[in-house]
């Protein structure tokens, strides 16, 4: 199949365009992240400037491109399909600020439960909307009196239609109360995001990944982990998930599927209780002291943590004390309280 080269400018980054292929989907297929938001050619969110060659687009100019736009140059990387190689400028989402924060409604299609605390919402945006986010972030869900309530995104962002969120349900939580035993499919929810400054780190590749959750501290390093397959990128993970016992481990299959799979991918589980269903692999006792039991020298690796603050800041202490460096330390911390889940930790970057 005939391809294209894509220069951008700006970073030197270059990709391959199948013929007959716009330039957005490309670049998102081998990871070089370009601002977008509705896709269809309306919004004008992937403006960028052509420096050099030749782009076509097969039915009709979109229409937030304007004349003007076009006798400079301009072309919208959702809807242009390159004739020939191409040098871009055009801005590239490197960091969290780089992505647009707004509100949308969302229809939920799907609620089923995982555990006997455990539930997973799939919404659903409206056809022409579009979340980008960055694999590891999380959103806001608006309810009456002004109260919101943050949900890490447990799916992949190349799913940028459609969200998952795994929700307990917290005894005394109004809303968790709500999404267990009232909440229907085909119910809107108004939400807001993304939010959040967790998500992979690619300045140093090369260092291992140790990815450690408690609970349902386990969804965004679901997304993050499926986004790094998607993306083909086989830096080495080391997986963590605890919970008091086997049963609150909801989608430990997913996991162990990932590390049959994937030589680079391993998984180890952790039950803080005595638990007869514990197979022999299970560690017994905290999370983090899985992760020392089997990482006495932790200095060479990127540790991203996910769960509730005492786990976080005993974790952050003490995988200090085995070597990691405190700037390879990420985390996405929640406390739980009776009616609402508020980020309380979030290690800037």
């Amino acid at each position: 199949m005939k391809q294209f080269e894509v220069t951008i400018v700006s970073s030197g980054k270059t990709f391959k365009v199948n013929k007959g292929e716009n330039i957005l989907v490309a670049a998102l297929r081998q990871g070089v992240m370009l601002p977008y938001s509705c896709k269809n050619g309306t919004c004008g969110s992937c403006k960028g400037k052509l420096e050099s060659g030749e782009v076509r687009y097969p039915f009709h100019p979109p229409l937030a491109l304007e004349n003007e736009d076009i006798a400079e140059g301009f072309a919208l990387m959702c809807q242009a399909e390159p004739v020939e190689d191409l040098e871009i400028r055009v801005r590239e989402i490197e960091a969290v600020r780089d992505i647009q924060v707004r509100m949308f409604p969302a229809r939920v299609v799907e609620k089923d439960l995982l555990a006997d605390n455990v539930v997973r919402l799939r919404l659903k945006l409206p056809a022409a909307q579009r979340l980008q986010f960055l694999a590891g972030q999380y959103i806001d869900i608006l309810v009456s009196g002004g109260k919101r309530r943050a949900f890490s995104i447990a799916s992949c962002p190349s799913l940028e239609n459609e969200i998952e969120l795994h929700i307990r349900h917290v005894d005394g939580g109004d809303f968790t109360g709500y999404v267990f035993d009232e909440l229907q499919v085909k119910d809107i929810m108004r939400l807001e995001g993304p939010q959040g400054n967790f998500f992979v780190r690619n300045d140093q590749p090369e260092r291992p990944m140790i990815m450690m959750g408690r609970g349902t501290g386990f969804a965004p390093l679901k997304s993050m982990i499926e986004n790094l397959l998607e993306h083909d990128d086989r830096r080495e993970i080391h997986l963590y998930w605890g919970a008091r016992s086997v049963a609150e481990l909801y989608l430990d299959q997913l996991p162990r599927m990932w590390a049959t799979r994937h030589d680079h991918i391993h998984y180890r589980n952790a039950v803080s209780e005595p638990d007869e269903n514990a197979g022999a692999e299970t560690f017994q006792g905290l999370v983090h002291e899985a992760v020392i039991a089997d990482h006495d020298d932790l200095s060479g690796f990127d540790v991203y943590m996910s769960g509730p603050p005492a786990m976080i800041e005993t974790a952050r202490r003490e995988f200090i004390e085995h070597g990691v460096p405190a700037d390879r330390l990420f985390y996405d911390s929640f406390e739980f309280g009776l009616d609402v889940p508020v980020r309380v930790l979030a290690k800037p970057h």
